[in-house]
């Protein structure tokens, strides 16, 4: 997989949230970005922790099982384009698809999660600014 090759390569360690519970202690204490595509929910790592830990997901109100699989491929894909710019510190993030997924195009979709990033306290405004231009 080539984007897990980039991250390889900066030494940025990803890992998938899998239990539920880890999604629903995220939802209660972390904070929030929102965006017209995507939601980011964030939380700082404990201390033991050294990777970023992404969780992904999509309703069923977004759509049949097709349409929930593609949009959590494309956030996949886009979040891992914006940590390989940009490497965080380690946090838990759930990022969560909404009805304005599909009609964006990539480069908006990386605006949108960066802003989302920005807004949950995961990156600043000057860091954005230095990366993308």
């Amino acid at each position: 997989m080539p984007l897990a090759a980039n991250a390889c390569r900066l030494n940025l360690h990803i890992e998938t949230l899998r239990k539920r519970a880890d999604f629903v202690t995220i939802a209660k204490v972390g904070s929030r970005g929102i965006a017209h595509s995507v939601t980011v929910q964030a939380r700082p790592a404990p201390p033991e922790q050294t990777a970023v830990r992404l969780g992904f997901t999509a309703t069923k109100k977004y759509g049949n099982a097709v349409l929930r699989n593609r949009a959590k491929r494309r956030l996949r894909h886009a979040i891992r384009a914006v940590l390989a710019e940009k490497p965080i510190a380690p946090h838990d993030l759930v990022l969560i698809a909404r009805e304005e997924l599909p009609n964006r195009d990539y480069a908006t979709l990386l605006q949108d999660l960066r802003y989302c990033l920005r807004k949950a306290g995961v990156t600043s405004r000057r860091a954005d600014e230095q990366t993308s231009g």
